[in-house]
């Protein structure tokens, strides 16, 4: 089970977590091109190791288990399989 980022990184984009990810599975990260377009981050749900890791450095609540994201934002677990598709 992957996690999942939410609602609360949209405009934020911390990389916190992105620096703390052991397998590099959040993206983009601020050194990818599309960095600047993104409005969020996204977890790669194929790569995501469960670690836990990513939830614990997010300043803005915005990381969630994949079957405990909030209804209103369940939407975003499909966000990251598109972002990653491309």
């Amino acid at each position: 089970m992957a996690y999942v980022i939410a609602e609360p990184c949209i405009g934020t984009k911390d990389s916190s977590c992105t620096e703390v990810c052991p397998v590099d599975c959040i993206h983009p990260t601020p050194d990818e091109p599309d960095y600047d377009a993104a409005t969020q981050l996204f977890i790669d749900p194929d790569e995501c190791i469960d670690c836990d890791a990513c939830v614990e450095a997010c300043p803005v609540d915005a990381i969630f288990a994949e079957d405990q994201v909030p209804e209103e934002w369940s939407a975003f677990a499909e966000k990251a399989v598109t972002y990653f598709a491309n």
